[in-house]
């Protein structure tokens, strides 16, 4: 017996519409890095969800492929957010997005 869960591609959009609104919403309102940080991980993520569930629906293997990209474009984004964050934290000892301005001083 064959019992695999076939899900309609307009659900899974759906689904990524939603989380790329909800990043998206964070980015905007957030004022922390950190926070904001999240926000366009859970943007990108939705993108990959996007492009997984378009390569299923097509039968190609595209769709996993940008989502490895996807993958190692947010591991360059850490690594270059952490730089920002720790500088943030060590001159202003906050981490509010306001304070970001004054780092090209």
């Amino acid at each position: 017996m064959n019992f695999a869960l076939t899900l309609p591609v307009e659900h899974g959009l759906v689904v990524a519409t939603v989380l790329f609104l909800i990043g998206f919403t964070g980015v905007l309102v957030r004022r922390n890095v950190m926070f904001v940080l999240m926000s366009l991980e859970i943007m990108m993520n939705a993108c990959g969800l996007a492009f997984v569930i378009a390569g299923a629906k097509w039968g190609q293997p595209d769709g996993q492929i940008m989502f490895m990209l996807i993958l190692a474009l947010a591991a360059a984004e850490v690594a270059v957010a952490l730089g920002i964050v720790l500088q943030l934290s060590r001159r202003f000892d906050t981490l509010d997005v306001d304070a970001a301005s004054e780092l090209n001083d």
